[in-house]
């Protein structure tokens, strides 16, 4: 995929692939005054992008490529979720649906915790995971996409209120909170999504 050598789009409006207002406000934190942004509630007749791919980064840039060409405005977008080690990384990609339907977090939480059940302790090191992909377009389309990762581990009694997912079983390596116990701009400095958002910067900012 091709991979800007500069920074990214002129002053303007940035799209951000989603109808999530929790994730909308989460990369407005990280942007700050930087560009406009906006989400598909702008777009009400954005297509909904198919997750069809095998990987973070191949979802991220699907739902990037279809937004950038149905707004004709630079685009971003990502894909994340968790991958346990004992589970051979699993659910990953699945993560959303890995109960069957689409963010039901209590069912996809429940399922993950029955399925490590007979684990130990030991074995329960996991990682959240994002891909977040940026697609300028035109003549020559410019894309990026960049991962960021948070090591941790499982715990086996949900703990928190704060996040969403899978945040209340999810102990970031050197921290006593799990990321459903911290508070947003806590997790913000730690987060796979914020550490992917904020390697976007240099090729989003004006």
């Amino acid at each position: 995929m091709p991979v800007p050598a500069a920074a990214g789009p002129a002053a303007g409006t940035l799209v951000l692939a989603t109808r999530n207002a929790g994730k909308l406000r989460e990369l407005a934190r990280i942007l700050g005054a930087r560009v406009d942004l906006t989400g598909l509630q702008q777009f009400p007749d954005a297509p909904d992008v198919p997750e069809t791919g095998a990987t973070f980064e191949a979802n991220a840039l699907l739902k990037a490529r279809a937004i950038a060409a149905h707004t004709g405005l630079p685009a971003v977008a990502d894909d994340s979720g968790l991958c346990v080690d004992a589970l051979s990384g699993m659910p990953g990609v699945f993560s959303a649906r890995w109960a069957g339907a689409h963010g039901d977090d209590k069912a996809n939480l429940d399922l993950v915790l029955a399925q490590v059940a007979d684990v130990p302790d030991s074995r329960l090191g996991a990682q959240f995971v994002c891909a977040a992909a940026l697609v300028v377009p035109g003549k020559e389309p410019r894309e990026v996409v960049v991962t960021g990762s948070l090591e941790g581990r499982l715990i086996r009694v949900p703990r928190g209120t704060g996040g969403f997912g899978y945040d209340p079983i999810f102990l970031p390596d050197g921290f006593t909170q799990t990321t459903a116990e911290m508070t947003a701009e806590e997790k913000d400095a730690i987060s796979h999504r914020g550490r992917a958002f904020r390697a976007l910067v240099p090729y989003i900012s004006p």
